[in-house]
């Protein structure tokens, strides 16, 4: 499964690990911590957050640290991503092109602010980011 609607998502629950997640982040540069929560196949979530650096081009999103997380951990196919941040906020294109490379278009995102109850917006992938680069 590389996204979309074949597992159920527990949206509450998943968007709840992101902003989990974006409680740990380390964002002393722009005060904007974001967490961020995958869903595999597998039925486990797989979070991260942002990791700032003085040197910004060493900088991860929180999007791609779960992503690479997952992986690490040997999963490949993926159900939802919820993301969490000060106000609902995409992925960034770097983390856009990476999330293609695993999910395809039908992964659904939850973009949701870190205010409990809020509710997220939802787009799928491949209305976010329509054209990713393959080779």
């Amino acid at each position: 499964m590389s996204g979309g609607a074949a597992m159920a998502v527990d949206w509450e629950a998943l968007v709840a690990r992101a902003r989990e997640a974006a409680a740990r982040a380390y964002a002393p540069y722009s005060r904007f911590t974001v967490g961020a929560a995958l869903l595999g196949a597998d039925g486990r979530v797989y979070a991260g957050c942002n990791v700032e650096n003085a040197s910004y081009g060493l900088c991860l999103c929180a999007e791609r640290n779960a992503l690479f997380h997952a992986v690490a951990c040997g999963c490949r196919a993926f159900a939802a991503l919820a993301i969490a941040a000060p106000r609902p906020s995409p992925p960034c294109g770097a983390c856009r092109q990476a999330l293609a490379e695993f999910c395809g278009p039908t992964l659904e995102v939850a973009m949701a602010s870190l205010a409990p109850g809020a509710a997220p917006t939802r787009a799928f992938l491949g209305d976010l980011f329509p054209d990713p680069f393959t080779c």
